[in-house]
Parts: C-alpha cells; sequence; structure tokens
C-alpha cells in the first residue's frame, strides 16, 4: 500500500494538461464575457436612454447612464388611454392563451403517453408532420376568417394553442413517471381525470413551469397574429403599438394618443420598448428553479 502511494507521489505532473485547461476556462470565460456584454449593453442603452432627454440623447451615441434623469416619457406613457389598453389587452392574452395552450397540450399529450391507446401511433405521426409542413400563412388566415375568429382575442390563442414539439416532450415525460402511481390511484378508486389532475399534474410541476414560461414568452411577444388577425386599432396588442410607436411613422401614432402634450420622442420609444420587455424578466426568476429542471426532462424518444 504504501509503495504504490510513493509511485502516485512521485508521478509527474502534467504542466503541459495544466495549462492547456487554464488557457481553455480563460477563453471560455472572455468569449462567455463577450456574449453577455453583447446582450446585456444594449438593454442598458435603451433603458439609460427612457430615462434621458431628447438632447441628451441626440448628442451622445452611447450611453449608460444619463446626465439627468428624466421621467416624462413614462408619465405620458401611463396616462395614456391607449397604451393602458393595449398592456391591459397583452396581459389578459397571456395569462389565458397561456392557460388553455397548457390545458390543451397536457390533456392531448397525457393519452398519447399511453402505448395501448388504439390509433396513437396515427396520431403521433401527424403531429410529427405538422413540425415538418405547415399550411402557411394564407390557408390559416383562411380558416380564421371562416371560423369568424378575426378581430377576436381567440385568433391569438387557438391557431398555435399546441406547439407539437412541446407536445412531444410532454407526452415523453408523462412516459416516465412511475405507472405504480397511476395504477394504485385506479385502485384506490380514481378514474383517468382523478389520476391525471391528482396524481399526474402534481409531479409535472418543473414541465408545467418550463412550458408556461415558454408559451407566455411566445405570446406576449407574438406580432403577426395580431397584425393580421386585429384590425380594430381599439383591440391591439403591446407589439403593435410598439411597432408603431417605434417605426418611422410615430408622430401618427402620437396624435392618435390624443394627448395636449408630446414627450421626447426618441426617449418614448425607448421606454415602451422597457415596459414591452420588463413583465416576462420579472416573472422569470419565480419559475427558475423548476426552469432549469424542465428543460432537461422528458427527452424526445419512442
Amino acid at each position: 500500500m504504501s509503495t504504490m502511494t510513493e509511485t502516485k507521489a512521485t508521478q509527474p505532473v502534467n504542466n503541459n494538461s495544466s495549462l492547456g485547461s487554464r488557457a481553455f476556462d480563460t477563453l471560455n470565460v472572455v468569449v462567455l464575457v463577450g456574449l453577455a456584454l453583447i446582450t446585456v449593453l444594449p438593454l442598458l442603452y435603451v433603458l439609460a436612454g427612457s430615462f434621458a432627454g431628447e438632447a441628451e440623447i441626440s448628442s451622445r451615441p452611447f450611453f449608460l447612464w444619463p446626465e439627468k434623469f428624466v421621467t416624462e416619457s413614462y408619465a405620458y406613457i401611463f396616462a395614456t388611454d391607449t397604451f393602458i389598453r393595449a398592456l391591459l389587452t397583452t396581459v389578459v392574452v397571456t395569462a389565458v392563451g397561456t392557460v388553455v395552450q397548457l390545458l390543451l397540450t397536457f390533456t392531448m399529450a397525457y393519452p398519447l403517453a399511453k402505448r395501448y391507446l388504439p390509433g396513437r401511433t396515427l396520431v403521433l405521426n401527424l403531429v410529427i408532420f405538422t413540425m415538418v409542413f405547415s399550411g402557411g400563412m394564407i390557408p390559416t388566415y383562411l380558416v380564421v376568417r371562416d371560423l369568424g375568429l378575426l378581430d377576436s382575442y381567440w385568433a391569438l390563442i387557438l391557431p398555435l394553442a399546441i406547439n407539437p414539439f412541446y407536445l412531444i416532450i410532454v407526452k415523453s415525460f408523462f412516459q416516465e413517471l412511475p405507472q405504480a402511481l397511476e395504477e394504485a390511484a385506479r385502485i384506490d378508486g380514481c378514474n383517468e381525470m382523478g389520476v391525471f389532475f391528482k396524481i399526474v399534474l402534481p409531479l409535472s410541476k418543473p414541465v408545467i413551469a418550463t412550458f408556461s414560461l415558454f408559451y407566455a414568452v411566445a405570446i406576449w411577444n407574438d406580432y403577426m397574429s395580431p397584425l393580421l388577425y386585429i384590425t380594430d386599432p381599439g383591440k391591439w396588442t403591446l407589439q403593435i403599438l410598439v411597432r408603431q410607436l417605434t417605426s418611422t411613422d410615430a408622430a401618427t401614432a402620437l396624435s392618435q394618443m390624443d394627448r395636449t402634450w408630446v414627450p421626447p420622442e426618441q426617449g418614448l420609444k425607448f421606454a415602451v420598448v422597457v415596459i414591452a420587455t420588463l413583465p416576462i424578466l420579472f416573472f422569470y426568476p419565480f419559475l427558475q428553479k423548476h426552469f432549469a429542471k424542465g428543460v432537461l426532462i422528458g427527452s424526445v424518444k419512442e
């Protein structure tokens, strides 16, 4: 035993390997810090610009701290009925749409996780087919129109209610749950709905948190759906209003708000972008503990 210990102690240390490892770690740190700066600096600039005056924004091409804090852009926004209505519309559509999409995705994934389900393979193949081929913009618009969903908030929720990729991940996760728990619940008198809501869903909190975030972000940031299906300005979502305010036609959008005073135009654009971004960033920390686990489970397999 002592001979083996002495042999290990006298083995030469590979300095080249140690130097290479440190160089690799240093390179990783430099690359990651560079990517972080590329991501964070524009956000900090927009945030700083939302609190800056028009003269400072025009004279300073880039800054991370305004010389003088000005809040009139935010005061103007929150005193404007058009923006408040668009913000509330987006919040409600995101909340309702996330619940609907989660409910439809999970209730479809649960039976597909049962290998004894008749026609299961055919349905799964149809789901996979939609991942490769889609009808496109015009056929989807015609379907929404013929269903009478134009100028309806349901047009922003139902056409994309189930993401096939998310469905397959959730289905795979359900297949990994212990079947003994479901069998025990059935012996105790639970039907399939009772097993699903009392046994399966409580065990699926990481997946629910993960796809709640995915669906909510997708609905919140959705621009094309309201652009195609919503023609009433009173039903605009936040993304459409942000597009109007940040476009070259910002003066017209400002005039539609019927305010007697107008803040700096560039500061207003920055403030609108900040308000449109913060809600999703605010909710992420509350889901982070489930998110890290949820993105790694339910691998795609059959």
